[in-house]
Protein backbone atom coordinates (compact mmCIF):
# COMPACT_ATOMS: atom_id res chain seq x y z
CA UNK A 1 0.00 0.00 0.00
CA UNK A 2 2.75 2.25 0.76
CA UNK A 3 4.06 2.11 -3.07
CA UNK A 4 0.29 3.28 -4.05
CA UNK A 5 -0.14 6.68 -4.91
CA UNK A 6 -3.46 8.76 -4.33
CA UNK A 7 -5.36 7.48 -7.72
CA UNK A 8 -4.13 4.34 -7.11
CA UNK A 9 -5.36 3.79 -3.31
CA UNK A 10 -8.62 4.86 -4.27
CA UNK A 11 -9.10 2.84 -6.94
CA UNK A 12 -8.23 -0.20 -4.69
CA UNK A 13 -10.71 0.63 -2.28
CA UNK A 14 -13.08 0.88 -4.95
CA UNK A 15 -13.94 4.49 -4.35
CA UNK A 16 -14.76 6.76 -7.68
CA UNK A 17 -14.18 9.84 -7.91
CA UNK A 18 -16.64 12.38 -10.04
CA UNK A 19 -14.35 14.82 -12.59
CA UNK A 20 -15.58 18.24 -12.04
CA UNK A 21 -17.87 19.96 -13.70
CA UNK A 22 -16.27 22.79 -16.39
CA UNK A 23 -17.61 26.36 -15.07
CA UNK A 24 -20.49 27.40 -17.46
CA UNK A 25 -20.33 29.48 -19.58
CA UNK A 26 -21.04 33.65 -19.31
CA UNK A 27 -23.55 35.47 -21.29
CA UNK A 28 -21.28 36.83 -23.61
CA UNK A 29 -19.35 33.70 -24.71
CA UNK A 30 -22.84 32.13 -25.49
CA UNK A 31 -23.80 35.41 -27.27
CA UNK A 32 -20.48 34.83 -29.66
CA UNK A 33 -21.22 31.60 -29.97
CA UNK A 34 -24.61 31.96 -31.60
CA UNK A 35 -23.19 34.37 -33.62
CA UNK A 36 -20.48 32.03 -34.85
CA UNK A 37 -23.52 29.27 -35.20
CA UNK A 38 -24.84 31.27 -37.69
CA UNK A 39 -21.53 31.24 -39.96
CA UNK A 40 -21.39 28.17 -39.60
CA UNK A 41 -24.63 27.38 -40.85
CA UNK A 42 -23.69 29.15 -44.10
CA UNK A 43 -20.74 27.60 -44.76
CA UNK A 44 -22.47 23.93 -44.20
CA UNK A 45 -25.41 24.90 -46.88
CA UNK A 46 -22.98 26.91 -49.36
CA UNK A 47 -19.37 24.81 -49.16
CA UNK A 48 -17.44 27.86 -48.72
CA UNK A 49 -16.94 30.91 -45.93
CA UNK A 50 -19.03 34.40 -46.17
CA UNK A 51 -17.53 36.78 -48.70
CA UNK A 52 -17.79 40.27 -49.27
CA UNK A 53 -19.15 41.90 -52.77
CA UNK A 54 -21.95 44.12 -53.35
CA UNK A 55 -23.06 41.76 -55.86
CA UNK A 56 -23.65 39.29 -52.44
CA UNK A 57 -26.52 38.77 -50.77
CA UNK A 58 -27.23 41.08 -47.67
CA UNK A 59 -26.86 38.20 -45.35
CA UNK A 60 -23.62 36.85 -46.58
CA UNK A 61 -22.38 40.58 -46.95
CA UNK A 62 -23.42 40.71 -42.79
CA UNK A 63 -21.67 37.05 -42.13
CA UNK A 64 -18.49 38.28 -43.71
CA UNK A 65 -18.78 41.41 -41.25
CA UNK A 66 -18.83 39.41 -38.98
CA UNK A 67 -16.61 36.79 -39.82
CA UNK A 68 -13.43 39.23 -40.19
CA UNK A 69 -14.78 40.67 -36.60
CA UNK A 70 -14.66 37.24 -34.64
CA UNK A 71 -10.84 37.12 -36.08
CA UNK A 72 -9.97 39.92 -34.60
CA UNK A 73 -11.54 39.51 -31.31
CA UNK A 74 -8.90 37.43 -28.87
CA UNK A 75 -11.42 35.12 -27.06
CA UNK A 76 -12.85 34.23 -30.01
CA UNK A 77 -10.43 31.71 -30.42
CA UNK A 78 -10.33 29.25 -27.64
CA UNK A 79 -13.41 29.54 -27.25
CA UNK A 80 -14.55 28.39 -30.55
CA UNK A 81 -11.71 25.95 -31.53
CA UNK A 82 -13.98 22.82 -30.89
CA UNK A 83 -16.56 24.56 -33.23
CA UNK A 84 -14.47 25.64 -35.70
CA UNK A 85 -13.61 22.40 -38.00
CA UNK A 86 -13.78 24.34 -41.31
CA UNK A 87 -10.80 26.27 -39.87
CA UNK A 88 -13.38 29.39 -40.24
CA UNK A 89 -10.83 32.00 -37.69
CA UNK A 90 -7.43 30.95 -39.09
CA UNK A 91 -8.17 32.32 -42.56
CA UNK A 92 -6.88 35.77 -43.08
CA UNK A 93 -9.61 38.60 -42.00
CA UNK A 94 -10.56 41.12 -44.93
CA UNK A 95 -10.12 44.24 -44.77
CA UNK A 96 -12.19 45.62 -42.30
CA UNK A 97 -11.28 49.47 -41.66
CA UNK A 98 -14.19 49.91 -39.16
CA UNK A 99 -13.15 47.49 -36.49
CA UNK A 100 -9.67 48.22 -36.42
CA UNK A 101 -9.06 50.39 -33.28
CA UNK A 102 -11.84 48.85 -31.82
CA UNK A 103 -11.15 47.12 -28.02
CA UNK A 104 -12.81 44.24 -26.99
CA UNK A 105 -16.14 45.94 -26.14
CA UNK A 106 -16.76 47.51 -29.46
CA UNK A 107 -15.76 44.55 -31.36
CA UNK A 108 -18.72 42.85 -29.62
CA UNK A 109 -20.92 45.82 -29.59
CA UNK A 110 -20.37 45.71 -33.75
CA UNK A 111 -21.02 41.53 -33.11
CA UNK A 112 -24.86 42.79 -31.81
CA UNK A 113 -23.47 41.35 -28.37
CA UNK A 114 -23.55 44.61 -26.58
CA UNK A 115 -23.50 48.29 -26.49
CA UNK A 116 -20.44 49.96 -27.95
CA UNK A 117 -18.17 52.57 -25.83
CA UNK A 118 -18.16 56.00 -25.98
CA UNK A 119 -15.62 57.62 -28.02
CA UNK A 120 -12.12 56.01 -26.29
CA UNK A 121 -10.32 59.26 -26.58
CA UNK A 122 -12.86 61.40 -24.66
CA UNK A 123 -11.42 62.17 -21.88
CA UNK A 124 -14.22 63.21 -19.98
CA UNK A 125 -15.40 59.59 -19.70
CA UNK A 126 -14.57 57.51 -16.83
CA UNK A 127 -12.78 54.20 -17.63
CA UNK A 128 -13.46 51.00 -15.70
CA UNK A 129 -15.40 53.24 -12.98
CA UNK A 130 -19.28 52.42 -12.48
CA UNK A 131 -20.20 56.31 -12.50
CA UNK A 132 -23.66 57.58 -11.77
CA UNK A 133 -24.35 57.96 -15.00
CA UNK A 134 -23.61 54.61 -15.85
CA UNK A 135 -25.97 53.46 -13.21
CA UNK A 136 -28.46 55.70 -14.28
CA UNK A 137 -28.23 54.06 -18.15
CA UNK A 138 -28.81 50.35 -16.47
CA UNK A 139 -31.98 50.95 -17.07
CA UNK A 140 -31.60 52.44 -20.29
CA UNK A 141 -29.43 49.36 -21.94
CA UNK A 142 -30.51 45.70 -21.84
CA UNK A 143 -28.29 42.55 -22.42
CA UNK A 144 -29.68 40.33 -24.34
CA UNK A 145 -31.43 36.92 -22.98
CA UNK A 146 -32.78 33.73 -24.79
CA UNK A 147 -35.92 34.12 -26.35
CA UNK A 148 -38.63 31.89 -24.94
CA UNK A 149 -41.24 31.77 -27.72
CA UNK A 150 -38.49 31.91 -30.51
CA UNK A 151 -40.33 29.79 -32.26
CA UNK A 152 -43.71 32.20 -33.05
CA UNK A 153 -40.80 34.49 -34.34
CA UNK A 154 -38.85 32.53 -36.79
CA UNK A 155 -41.47 31.52 -39.74
CA UNK A 156 -41.25 35.88 -39.96
CA UNK A 157 -36.97 35.99 -39.78
CA UNK A 158 -37.74 33.34 -42.94
CA UNK A 159 -40.43 35.11 -44.73
CA UNK A 160 -38.19 38.17 -44.21
CA UNK A 161 -34.94 36.67 -45.24
CA UNK A 162 -37.06 35.67 -48.77
CA UNK A 163 -38.52 38.91 -49.35
CA UNK A 164 -34.96 40.49 -48.88
CA UNK A 165 -33.60 38.04 -51.50
CA UNK A 166 -36.37 38.48 -53.88
CA UNK A 167 -36.17 42.15 -53.64
CA UNK A 168 -39.71 42.90 -51.84
CA UNK A 169 -37.69 43.71 -49.19
CA UNK A 170 -34.88 46.34 -49.56
CA UNK A 171 -32.55 47.76 -46.83
CA UNK A 172 -32.00 51.33 -45.86
CA UNK A 173 -29.45 53.35 -44.49
CA UNK A 174 -30.76 53.94 -40.84
CA UNK A 175 -30.96 57.72 -40.18
CA UNK A 176 -33.95 59.60 -42.97
CA UNK A 177 -36.37 57.66 -41.41
CA UNK A 178 -35.77 57.22 -37.04
CA UNK A 179 -38.68 55.99 -36.28
CA UNK A 180 -39.43 52.93 -34.41
CA UNK A 181 -42.48 50.54 -33.86
CA UNK A 182 -43.99 47.70 -33.88
CA UNK A 183 -43.55 45.30 -36.53
CA UNK A 184 -40.77 47.20 -37.83
CA UNK A 185 -36.99 45.14 -39.28
CA UNK A 186 -33.77 46.23 -38.89
CA UNK A 187 -30.14 45.02 -38.96
CA UNK A 188 -27.77 45.95 -35.97
CA UNK A 189 -24.74 44.68 -35.22
CA UNK A 190 -25.14 41.96 -37.77
CA UNK A 191 -27.95 40.45 -36.60
CA UNK A 192 -31.72 40.99 -37.99
CA UNK A 193 -33.71 42.72 -35.30
CA UNK A 194 -37.82 42.44 -34.86
CA UNK A 195 -39.88 44.98 -32.81
CA UNK A 196 -41.89 42.21 -31.40
CA UNK A 197 -43.58 44.93 -28.94
CA UNK A 198 -43.65 48.15 -27.43
CA UNK A 199 -44.24 49.63 -24.57
CA UNK A 200 -46.22 52.19 -23.06
CA UNK A 201 -44.86 56.07 -23.62
CA UNK A 202 -42.13 57.26 -20.43
CA UNK A 203 -40.20 60.14 -19.99
CA UNK A 204 -36.63 60.18 -20.56
CA UNK A 205 -34.21 61.89 -18.17
CA UNK A 206 -33.80 64.97 -20.44
CA UNK A 207 -37.74 65.12 -21.11
CA UNK A 208 -38.34 63.73 -24.41
CA UNK A 209 -40.65 60.60 -24.82
CA UNK A 210 -39.23 57.26 -24.94
CA UNK A 211 -40.64 53.46 -24.77
CA UNK A 212 -39.32 50.09 -23.78
CA UNK A 213 -39.19 47.69 -26.12
CA UNK A 214 -38.75 43.69 -26.96
CA UNK A 215 -36.59 43.46 -29.62
CA UNK A 216 -35.95 39.57 -31.01
CA UNK A 217 -33.27 38.85 -33.45
CA UNK A 218 -32.46 36.38 -35.75
CA UNK A 219 -30.19 34.42 -33.39
CA UNK A 220 -33.22 33.36 -30.82
CA UNK A 221 -32.13 36.15 -28.52
CA UNK A 222 -34.37 39.10 -27.43
CA UNK A 223 -33.90 42.09 -25.30
CA UNK A 224 -35.96 44.76 -23.44
CA UNK A 225 -34.54 47.68 -24.31
CA UNK A 226 -35.41 51.45 -24.45
CA UNK A 227 -36.08 53.11 -28.35
CA UNK A 228 -33.67 55.36 -28.05
CA UNK A 229 -31.41 52.87 -27.03
CA UNK A 230 -31.91 51.04 -30.46
CA UNK A 231 -32.03 54.36 -32.02
CA UNK A 232 -28.54 55.73 -30.91
CA UNK A 233 -27.05 52.21 -31.69
CA UNK A 234 -28.56 52.04 -35.27
CA UNK A 235 -26.70 55.21 -35.81
CA UNK A 236 -23.28 54.22 -34.50
CA UNK A 237 -23.20 51.32 -36.91
CA UNK A 238 -22.15 51.75 -40.10
CA UNK A 239 -24.04 48.44 -41.08
CA UNK A 240 -27.53 48.99 -39.24
CA UNK A 241 -29.93 49.13 -41.52
CA UNK A 242 -34.23 49.74 -41.60
CA UNK A 243 -36.00 47.18 -43.84
CA UNK A 244 -38.50 48.38 -45.87
CA UNK A 245 -42.22 47.04 -45.87
CA UNK A 246 -42.89 44.98 -48.99
CA UNK A 247 -45.00 47.34 -50.67
CA UNK A 248 -45.39 45.38 -53.83
CA UNK A 249 -46.67 48.50 -55.79
CA UNK A 250 -49.09 48.28 -58.88
CA UNK A 251 -49.00 44.63 -60.93
CA UNK A 252 -50.54 46.41 -64.11
CA UNK A 253 -50.65 50.26 -64.81
CA UNK A 254 -50.99 52.74 -67.73
CA UNK A 255 -47.66 53.70 -67.54
CA UNK A 256 -44.77 50.97 -68.94
CA UNK A 257 -42.04 49.90 -67.12
CA UNK A 258 -38.20 48.52 -67.96
CA UNK A 259 -39.80 44.66 -67.09
CA UNK A 260 -43.48 45.01 -68.22
CA UNK A 261 -44.74 42.63 -70.70
CA UNK A 262 -47.35 43.39 -73.15
CA UNK A 263 -48.74 40.39 -72.97
CA UNK A 264 -47.45 37.39 -70.70
CA UNK A 265 -47.65 34.04 -69.52
CA UNK A 266 -47.76 32.55 -65.91
CA UNK A 267 -47.60 29.11 -66.01
CA UNK A 268 -47.33 26.15 -62.92
CA UNK A 269 -45.09 23.55 -63.88
CA UNK A 270 -44.90 19.80 -61.95
CA UNK A 271 -41.70 17.83 -62.13
CA UNK A 272 -41.21 13.87 -63.26
CA UNK A 273 -38.12 13.79 -60.93
CA UNK A 274 -37.77 10.73 -59.27
CA UNK A 275 -36.39 12.15 -56.11
CA UNK A 276 -37.76 10.28 -53.36
CA UNK A 277 -39.51 12.94 -51.40
CA UNK A 278 -40.85 14.82 -55.26
CA UNK A 279 -42.26 11.58 -56.44
CA UNK A 280 -44.00 11.28 -52.77
CA UNK A 281 -45.65 14.63 -53.30
CA UNK A 282 -45.39 14.99 -56.90
CA UNK A 283 -49.33 16.30 -56.80
CA UNK A 284 -48.59 18.58 -54.45
CA UNK A 285 -45.04 20.29 -55.82
CA UNK A 286 -45.66 22.94 -58.29
CA UNK A 287 -42.86 26.42 -60.09
CA UNK A 288 -44.70 28.91 -60.79
CA UNK A 289 -43.14 30.90 -63.24
CA UNK A 290 -43.63 33.53 -65.47
CA UNK A 291 -42.42 34.79 -69.31
CA UNK A 292 -42.99 36.78 -72.37
CA UNK A 293 -42.11 34.01 -74.68
CA UNK A 294 -43.37 30.69 -75.38
CA UNK A 295 -43.61 28.18 -72.14
CA UNK A 296 -42.30 25.00 -74.39
CA UNK A 297 -39.51 27.69 -75.16
CA UNK A 298 -38.66 28.44 -71.73
CA UNK A 299 -38.82 24.71 -70.28
CA UNK A 300 -36.87 23.02 -73.20
CA UNK A 301 -34.01 20.91 -72.10
CA UNK A 302 -35.25 20.77 -68.77
CA UNK A 303 -33.95 17.45 -67.94
CA UNK A 304 -30.48 18.65 -67.52
CA UNK A 305 -31.53 21.94 -65.54
CA UNK A 306 -31.21 22.13 -62.38
CA UNK A 307 -33.72 25.02 -61.84
CA UNK A 308 -35.85 22.32 -63.15
CA UNK A 309 -35.14 19.86 -60.99
CA UNK A 310 -33.03 17.97 -63.72
CA UNK A 311 -35.99 16.22 -64.61
CA UNK A 312 -38.45 16.61 -67.67
CA UNK A 313 -41.75 18.75 -65.92
CA UNK A 314 -45.12 19.05 -67.23
CA UNK A 315 -47.33 21.93 -68.10
CA UNK A 316 -50.65 21.96 -65.73
CA UNK A 317 -51.63 25.16 -66.12
CA UNK A 318 -50.87 28.54 -68.15
CA UNK A 319 -52.68 31.51 -67.56
CA UNK A 320 -52.58 34.32 -69.90
CA UNK A 321 -51.88 38.18 -68.53
CA UNK A 322 -51.76 41.61 -70.44
CA UNK A 323 -49.51 44.79 -69.14
CA UNK A 324 -48.17 43.22 -65.92
CA UNK A 325 -44.81 43.29 -64.41
CA UNK A 326 -43.06 40.55 -64.49
CA UNK A 327 -40.72 41.37 -61.32
CA UNK A 328 -43.34 42.32 -59.12
CA UNK A 329 -45.39 39.67 -59.90
CA UNK A 330 -43.46 36.78 -59.67
CA UNK A 331 -42.00 38.81 -56.06
CA UNK A 332 -45.86 38.60 -55.37
CA UNK A 333 -45.66 34.55 -55.64
CA UNK A 334 -42.87 34.74 -53.81
CA UNK A 335 -44.50 36.91 -50.74
CA UNK A 336 -48.10 35.06 -50.85
CA UNK A 337 -45.69 31.28 -51.13
CA UNK A 338 -43.01 31.85 -49.82
CA UNK A 339 -44.02 29.60 -46.32
CA UNK A 340 -44.30 26.65 -48.29
CA UNK A 341 -40.99 27.22 -50.57
CA UNK A 342 -39.93 23.80 -51.18
CA UNK A 343 -36.55 23.02 -48.56
CA UNK A 344 -34.86 20.63 -51.37
CA UNK A 345 -30.56 20.38 -51.90
CA UNK A 346 -29.95 18.43 -55.45
CA UNK A 347 -26.53 18.11 -57.12
CA UNK A 348 -26.48 19.49 -60.53
CA UNK A 349 -24.53 17.65 -63.54
CA UNK A 350 -21.30 18.70 -62.20
CA UNK A 351 -21.86 17.31 -58.31
CA UNK A 352 -22.34 20.61 -57.40
CA UNK A 353 -25.50 21.22 -54.65
CA UNK A 354 -28.18 23.26 -56.08
CA UNK A 355 -31.12 24.49 -54.36
CA UNK A 356 -33.85 24.87 -56.46
CA UNK A 357 -36.12 28.14 -56.39
CA UNK A 358 -39.81 28.88 -57.56
CA UNK A 359 -40.61 25.50 -56.21
CA UNK A 360 -43.66 25.28 -53.48
CA UNK A 361 -45.94 22.80 -51.90
CA UNK A 362 -49.11 24.52 -53.04
CA UNK A 363 -51.97 22.35 -54.39
CA UNK A 364 -53.05 23.36 -58.13
CA UNK A 365 -56.34 24.75 -57.29
CA UNK A 366 -54.88 27.13 -54.56
CA UNK A 367 -52.94 28.53 -57.30
CA UNK A 368 -55.37 29.25 -59.73
CA UNK A 369 -57.35 30.88 -57.34
CA UNK A 370 -54.43 33.12 -56.30
CA UNK A 371 -53.97 33.83 -60.07
CA UNK A 372 -58.10 35.25 -60.23
CA UNK A 373 -57.22 37.17 -56.82
CA UNK A 374 -54.47 38.77 -58.67
CA UNK A 375 -56.91 39.84 -61.71
CA UNK A 376 -59.92 40.96 -59.76
CA UNK A 377 -57.16 43.12 -57.44
CA UNK A 378 -58.28 41.17 -54.51
CA UNK A 379 -54.91 39.35 -53.44
CA UNK A 380 -53.52 41.66 -51.17
CA UNK A 381 -56.33 40.60 -48.85
CA UNK A 382 -55.14 36.73 -47.93
CA UNK A 383 -52.72 34.91 -47.17
CA UNK A 384 -51.58 31.51 -47.80
CA UNK A 385 -51.95 28.95 -44.71
CA UNK A 386 -49.52 26.02 -45.48
CA UNK A 387 -51.26 23.95 -42.57
CA UNK A 388 -54.84 23.93 -44.36
CA UNK A 389 -53.43 23.87 -47.71
CA UNK A 390 -55.57 26.89 -48.51
CA UNK A 391 -55.91 30.72 -48.61
CA UNK A 392 -57.21 32.52 -45.78
CA UNK A 393 -58.58 36.33 -45.40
Amino acid sequence: MADLDDDELLEALGVEVAPLKAPSRTPREERIIAGFEDILRFHQTHGRPPQHGEDRDIFERLYAVRLDQLRQLPEAQPLLAELDAPGLLTGTAAAAPQTEDMDEDALLAALGLGDAPSDPKDITVLRHVRSTAQRRMAEEVADRTPCPDFEKFQPLFEQVERELKADIRKTLRFGRDTSVASGHYFIVGGQLAYVAEVGDPIKAPNGESDARLRVVYANGTQSNLLRRSLQRALYKDDTGRRLTDPDMGPLFGDASESDDIETGTIYVLRSHSRHPFVAAHRELIHKIGVTGGKVDTRIAGAEKDATYLLADVEVVATYKLHNLNRTRLENLFHRLFGAAQLDLTIEDRFGHPVKPREWFLVPLQVIDEAVRRIQDGSITEVTYDREQARLVG
